[in-house]
């Protein structure tokens, strides 16, 4: 008697890595303007010069973190061919639910010697983390840059943005050159920072627009010649999947998810082909994944505050006011071993953006010279989603 996986001999993927967002491709398709931007940046890495800080912005999806990998390859394998060029060193962190302790700390750790202690997660200050960063720099010399993705993330940015840019202004370093690269969702991050950070960064701006649904069937198309085997899929279904997510955000990551999840329909149905009707059928599924993605861009509190809705919706207890919902936003909050904040405008402000960013509905009501104006607010998602993704990020946390 066989076991549960002895009838599966057959898969219409050649490669599925290349349908993940692991896969770094060796060439990248319509983004020339942006690695020419990314080229001027950073050519000062050739000729041993200090390199310019960099930010990339632009949603989830558009090519920020492929293109950014795609230079630091280039960049890397140029530096060995140049005389004037110092050794390079590339570190790449991301700052999602991270301080800049955190950060530093794991700079730190990365830069030392395999075989030394590593930094201390606590006992020590910032000052003292930046003290041995710099140490490790200048025991290394030669040129360091530092990616920061999801940099609108990272607690107190302002501090990091200012003392690494100014490491050797402030004769922090003497034997190392370091440079900035912060890549953001939020098109805003840089209006948020303090205007001593603003003039310190005098860094190149480069912005990610959507791409339209041509480019979006070039790099599909691309993507499903090395994923998929020869005859396994429609050239309609291509396009499809192209306008698709052209239509909706933009992203080469939903063109692509769309693609990959239905090849797994045409595995589990036992076509072995892809065509319209199971891109149309990837949707969904694609589109409840795209929603977990978006709960987890958020800040902490943000999140909590969408699981308080979702905690709310399944209970039957909304619509709610702003200080019902601050009531059970302390509970959730608790629950979770976190602080929770303390005004009530400041959960207002969270409702508030996750109303922009149509995660909920809000209603006025006037209740007149009794009651006046006051707003509810409902949850605009599947609360089932909203809990799962919640109970995920807890797990991976602990």
């Amino acid at each position: 008697m066989g076991g549960p996986f002895t009838d599966i001999t057959e898969t219409i993927f050649e490669d599925k890595v290349v349908l993940t967002e692991e896969y770094s491709p060796d060439e990248i398709l319509k983004r020339d303007d942006e690695i020419g931007q990314y080229r001027d940046a950073l050519k000062d890495v050739l000729f041993g010069r200090q390199p310019q800080n960099v930010f990339v912005y632009g949603k989830a999806g558009l090519g920020k973190t492929a293109v950014t990998t795609y230079m630091m390859q280039a960049l890397e394998a140029e530096v060995q061919t140049r005389d004037h060029a110092e050794q390079l060193f590339v570190y790449k962190e991301n700052c999602n639910r991270s301080t800049v302790y955190q950060t530093v700390r794991s700079l730190i750790n990365t830069a030392r010697d395999p075989e030394a202690d590593a930094f201390p997660k606590r006992g020590l200050g910032l000052a003292n983390a930046f003290e041995s960063l710099y140490e490790e720099l200048d025991r290394l010399g030669g040129t360091h840059l530092f990616i920061f993705d999801e940099i609108d993330h990272l607690d107190d940015a302002d501090t990091l943005l200012y003392e690494l840019p100014r490491a050797r202004a402030n004769d922090h370093l003497s034997d190392a050159k370091v440079g900035v690269i912060g890549i953001s969702n939020n098109y805003t991050f840089r209006q948020q920072l303090s205007p001593k950070v603003k003039d310190t960064l005098m860094e190149t701006e480069i912005s990610f627009s959507p791409y339209d649904a041509d480019a979006l069937q070039a790099i599909l198309e691309t993507r499903a010649e090395a994923a998929l085997r020869d005859d396994s899929y429609d050239r309609a279904a291509i396009a499809k999947a192209a306008a698709l997510a052209a239509r909706d955000t933009g992203s080469a990551r939903q063109a692509i998810d769309l693609l990959r999840e239905a090849g797994n329909l045409a595995e589990r149905d036992g076509s072995y082909y892809v065509d319209e009707d199971k891109i149309e059928h990837a949707r969904d599924i694609v589109r409840r994944g795209r929603l977990s993605n978006k709960i987890r861009d958020q800040t902490t509190h943000a999140q909590l505050v969408l699981e308080t809705l979702a905690r709310m919706a399944r209970a039957g207890e909304l619509p709610a006011r702003s200080k019902e919902i601050q009531q059970r936003y302390e509970q959730v909050a608790r629950s979770h071993a976190t602080d929770p904040l303390t005004t009530l405008k400041s959960i207002q402000t969270h409702l508030s953006d996750l109303t922009m960013l149509g995660f909920l509905l809000r209603t006025e009501r006037n209740e007149g010279l009794s009651g006046g104006y006051y707003y509810e607010y409902e949850l605009d998602l599947d609360e089932g989603v909203v809990l799962e993704t919640r109970e995920q990020i807890e797990s991976e946390a602990r």
